[in-house]
């Protein structure tokens, strides 16, 4: 570990210095502040050190990395408190976007939970919310360990638990080349909670003990709470409305997309509507700061790309023409996946790993996505062997199946239906992973 540590301190200030100008410009395009800055080293306001000592002794610190992970924490939480009430939260995220859906559900539950930037893992510097907040617990979603952060929550005797963890097949190699690096950091955790079986051999061979690891299933696919907010789904189809949309009119939702997608599956809509001369169109790219960039480009196809942001304006209008709605606000997907008629995935035609189907699904929409879902093989795996969703070469190939699914409602509901079953085997995942949590020793 020492050696690991030495290597990792050494490189890891010129990777900050590099990463600097590109992690600047990004704070800006995703409205964050200069305070927020800040806080990542440590200089918190009077109000928020007021906060955290407000907190019941009994301490989580729990740590979501962007509006994923702050997902996952937002089902996992009230599980907690509502097991646990002499417990309080310290949710920490890195992203803008992440710190604005915490803060929303921070608000939910006053003097329970409280909301700060993660620190950056420097040295002495990444461990001051251990100083400032006092948890008895480390619980960190999905994946983000951080050496200097992991050795120091040891020290100070937190149990130190990973929930929700996956790990694909790419993922596992590219770690297994730095084996002897990631071994001596992932050797630490005392808890584990995988998704799925095949996930207990990869941390196993990354260093876990064996006897630390536990199927939970995926509390993100857990269907418990997964319902979207039906206020949130209302207003949403009430922008619809106004952009002169019928109820009953097809629409068609592309979600989470990366760059280059936009057009390419703006380009498969267009000859859909050959067919289906109503079906509207919905974007909602991963990166909102995009937005302007995706309306250019949508342009030059002859696209009138409307912004959600101008949806409120005089004359926004949807109906007829080539207008598209472009989704460019953050925390509604899961309410737009609830309009929509179909769901393409992002990310799983131009980029690699894909994004997550699991909501669109717990929407029982039919779901398509493209090659490249590496990310969610077992869940992919899971879904197409229950015929749950459609997976298809690329683009071009998209075609065909919408082009049935869009003229048969009762393919849509058989495939959305199916999708929703096999869901099922990730049940109480939520409730499973909270009780790990709060059970005592080594689980």
């Amino acid at each position: 570990m020492r050696l690991s540590l030495l290597l990792y301190n050494l490189l890891l200030p010129v990777a900050l210095l590099l990463m600097l100008p590109s992690a600047l410009a990004k704070l800006r395009r995703r409205g964050g502040r200069w305070q927020d800055l800040a806080q990542r080293f440590g200089r918190l306001s009077p109000a928020q050190r007021a906060a955290l000592d407000a907190l019941p002794a009994r301490r989580f610190w729990m740590h979501a990395v962007s509006v994923g992970e702050v997902g996952i924490a937002t089902k996992l939480i009230p599980l907690l408190l509502e097991r646990d009430t002499g417990l309080g939260i310290m949710l920490t995220t890195t992203t803008p976007t992440g710190h604005a859906l915490a803060s929303d559900f921070a608000a939910r539950h006053p003097g329970r939970v409280v909301v700060l930037y993660s620190p950056v893992d420097l040295p002495w510097l990444g461990s001051w919310p251990l100083r400032v907040a006092g948890p008895g617990q480390l619980v960190l979603i999905e994946a983000e360990l951080w050496p200097n952060l992991v050795r120091s929550a040891k020290r100070r005797g937190l149990r130190l638990s990973l929930v929700n963890a996956r790990l694909s097949a790419r993922s596992e190699r590219r770690f297994q080349r730095f084996g002897f690096f990631i071994r001596p950091v992932f050797g630490l955790l005392d808890l584990v909670l995988v998704q799925e079986e095949t996930d207990r051999g990869r941390f196993a061979a990354l260093g876990v003990d064996p006897a630390r690891i536990h199927r939970s299933g995926s509390i993100k696919f857990d269907p418990a709470g997964a319902a979207a907010d039906p206020a949130q789904v209302e207003a949403l189809a009430g922008v619809l409305r106004c952009g002169g949309l019928r109820e009953d009119q097809p629409v068609l939702l592309l979600a989470s997309t990366h760059p280059g997608e936009e057009v390419l599956l703006a380009g498969v809509w267009q000859r859909l509507r050959l067919h289906h001369a109503d079906l509207a169109l919905i974007v909602v790219p991963r990166h909102v700061e995009r937005a302007d960039a995706i309306v250019r480009e949508l342009g030059e196809l002859g696209l009138t790309a409307v912004k959600r942001s101008g949806a409120d304006t005089p004359g926004f209008t949807l109906h007829g023409g080539e207008s598209v709605l472009l989704v460019d606000s953050t925390g509604e997907l899961r309410a737009w996946q609830c309009l929509a008629t179909a769901v393409v995935v992002g990310k799983s035609f131009l980029a690699t790993g894909g994004q997550n189907p699991a909501e669109a699904v717990m929407a029982e929409r039919p779901v398509l996505f493209g090659p490249h879902m590496e990310n969610f093989e077992a869940l992919v795996e899971l879904l197409l062997r229950a015929g749950g969703a459609v997976q298809v070469p690329d683009a071009k190939a998209l075609e065909s199946p919408l082009n049935g699914l869009l003229a048969d409602s009762v393919l849509r509901a058989r495939l959305g239906a199916s999708g929703r079953t096999a869901l099922q085997a990730h049940a109480g995942a939520g409730g499973t992973s909270a009780d790990f949590l709060l059970r005592p020793g080594d689980a």
